[in-house]
């Protein structure tokens, strides 16, 4: 019978810690990753990351930017509401070689470490 109260216990503790509340952001691209493949100059060079609200409380982005010049990022404006979708527009410069880039995304999230997100491009210009 102990036994049976301790874990029980445990199992409660363990549930309390995964039932964040809050605003949460679930990416449609697996892994956060938009795959360009091999495109010629000629492509605009934008791509929209599609993310869903999964939380109980508004998502603010609060920040999304990338290290180099050749990224122009877009974030929604206004907060996206539990249930709600939104995207997050990226261009890249088409410049001949491997895109290998990754954009920071600074949000209100507690699904992520500090509400901290990396999204990333992978692809070819040729």
């Amino acid at each position: 019978m102990k036994n049976v109260a301790t874990f029980i216990v445990i199992a409660l503790f363990c549930t309390i810690g995964y039932a964040q509340n809050g605003p949460k952001i679930e990416f449609a691209a697996p892994d956060n990753t938009i795959d360009y493949g091999k495109i010629s100059k000629g492509d605009n060079g934008v791509r929209s990351f599609e993310f869903t609200n999964t939380g109980d409380a508004p998502l603010l982005i609060t920040g999304a930017e990338s290290t180099v010049s050749s990224i122009v990022v877009t974030k929604p404006a206004a907060a996206i509401l539990p249930g709600k979708k939104g995207k997050i527009d990226v261009k890249y410069n088409m410049v001949s070689g491997p895109i290998r880039k990754t954009i920071t995304v600074e949000t209100n999230a507690v699904n992520y470490p500090d509400g901290r997100v990396a999204l990333k491009i992978k692809g070819e210009v040729l």
